[in-house]
Order: C-alpha cells, then structure tokens, then sequence
C-alpha cells in the first residue's frame, strides 16, 4: 500500500511541467544596456555606462513573487565617452576599481505591483558597501523565439542612488554652493535575457 502511494506521489511529480519552477535566464550583453545620469555643475547631467555585465534572472510565471536576479559589472567597463572622465571614475574618488573590481546586486525580495510591473529589493555592492535598494521593474516581457532558435524576453528596470552611501564622497563646491558632481545618481537598465 506505501509502495503504491510513493509511486502515485511519484508519477504527480513527474507530471509537473518544468516551468512550474521557474526558467532561468542569462543576460544577454549585447543587447543589455546598465546606463547612470548625474546631474554635472548644477546645469546639466552626464550619462555614462558599464559596457560589461553578466548576471541570471529565474522567473517563475506561477508566482513572479519568486523573481530573481543576480548582476555583476565590470566597474572597469564604465564609459562615459571621455577618457579623462573614465579614468577618474575608476581612481579612488569614485569606483576604486583596483580595489573593487565588480559593482553587484542580488534580490531578495519581489512585489508585484501590477501585471506588467514589479518592485524588486535587493543588495547593490559598490567599493564593497552594500545598501539595499528598490529597483522599479517593468515587465518581464513575454518570451519569442529569435531566428536561431533562443528563447528571449526583456525588462526595463529603474532606481536612484546617493553616491556618497557608497563610499564616493568626493567632491568640489562651485561658488553659488552647487556641486561639480551631484550627489544623486538616476540609473536605468535595460536587459534582454535568453533561456538556459
């Protein structure tokens, strides 16, 4: 009688389809942007970007409370197409990237806020400070099959940092009181992801 219930328990695992538990994705990096905006001299923001990133996002399409990411950047990739610029971004003012090689975050928590977003809690470590932030997500998009066969989907991703919560304290004060550099920093994402 046991052995026939195991069995029957068995076969209802079986049946369950593979989905149920969540596909995991990878991002795709060249189809992925990680894009930053600070606000420059009180008059205008520049945007830069890291050009290296790698990371996995499982979704579970029964329960998107069950969504979750791991991302890590190349804190030597960040570009902001001016090289004086990069290079002080990567010196001890700002990332340290000798010391800190990669910026990274991992979830821990998901609301879903509605059917085409969702609020994601997580650990962002940058120079080895880690602070929990919400990023605002829109999607995930729905899968398509591309040309050669993969499995896509997309996300759009939104949040807005303090730099000097990370360690990034430097800074110069302009005469009407205003800062150089800002202090906030507006990050946007946007990711394409392909199925395991």
């Amino acid at each position: 009688m046991k052995r026939s219930l195991l069995i029957s328990f068995a076969a209802v695992l079986l049946s369950i389809p593979i989905f149920a538990f969540g596909a995991t994705y990878q991002i795709d990096s060249d189809h992925s942007n990680f894009q930053f905006k600070v606000r420059h001299m009180t008059v205008s923001n520049v945007k830069g970007e890291f050009k290296k990133v790698k990371g996995t996002v499982t979704i579970d399409e029964n329960d998107m409370t069950r969504f979750k990411v791991e991302v890590t950047l190349d804190a030597a990739s960040v570009n902001t197409d001016h090289a004086k610029r990069d290079d002080h971004l990567r010196g001890e003012d700002f990332f340290d990237v000798a010391k800190y090689p990669t910026i990274a975050f991992v979830s821990k928590e998901v609301t879903k806020v509605d059917e085409n977003r969702l609020k994601v809690v997580g650990d962002l470590t940058i120079r080895g400070v880690t602070r929990e932030v919400t990023v605002d997500v829109d999607g995930p998009t729905h899968e398509v099959k591309d040309p050669g066969g993969n499995i896509r989907r997309g996300a759009t991703g939104t949040l807005k940092i303090n730099r000097k919560d990370f360690g990034m304290g430097w800074h110069k004060t302009l005469d009407n009181g205003g800062l150089v550099v800002g202090d906030d920093v507006n990050i946007s994402i946007e990711v394409e992801l392909v199925r395991k």
